[in-house]
């Protein structure tokens, strides 16, 4: 009996700090287990794979009703109009994941591509930013449109992240 493949393909469309980092980890997470994984970069999640964006993604503090102070306290979301204030929690945040052996974003995806994944920009949202290739992470497997990215998700798994 032949064994079937498994496969995931993650698209990433938010460039905040805890989104892109969820789409790397699960990718990173699917190849750790065998499973054929792919990541999809549209609209803001280009900045994730953008070279001058890629490891300077924040972690937004206003609107953001999951965000939790030192103890579990919730962040007051009326403090993120205070100048300085989001890079601050960016900060913090980016420390906690060193503190865990979590790689920059360019680290990371050099990872996912050490471990056979795939990763590719959405040719509409290049275009809708004046984006070229060039101007992406140098091992990007390619720059697909919606039609192309769904002929590769075929039989897979789709997360939207």
């Amino acid at each position: 009996m032949e064994e079937k493949k498994r496969k995931v393909c993650i698209i990433c469309s938010k460039a905040n700090l805890e989104d892109v980092y969820a789409a790397l980890i699960l990718a990173n997470g699917a190849r750790m287990e065998g499973i054929e994984a792919e990541i999809f970069f549209t609209f803001f999640g280009l900045d994730a794979i953008t070279k001058k964006r890629m490891d300077k993604l924040h972690t937004p503090v206003v609107g953001n009703p999951g965000l939790r102070m030192p103890g579990g306290l919730p962040f007051p979301t009326l403090l993120g109009i205070i100048p300085g204030v989001e890079a601050l929690v960016s900060s913090m945040m980016k420390k906690e994941m060193e503190k865990l052996d979590i790689p920059p974003v360019s680290e990371f995806l050099d990872m996912i591509k050490a471990a056979g994944g795939k990763i590719y920009a959405c040719k509409l949202a290049m275009e809708m930013f004046k984006l070229k290739k060039e101007d992406l992470y140098d091992d990007i497997d390619g720059i697909l449109t919606v039609g192309e990215f769904y002929q590769r998700a075929e039989g897979a798994q789709i997360i939207f992240v």
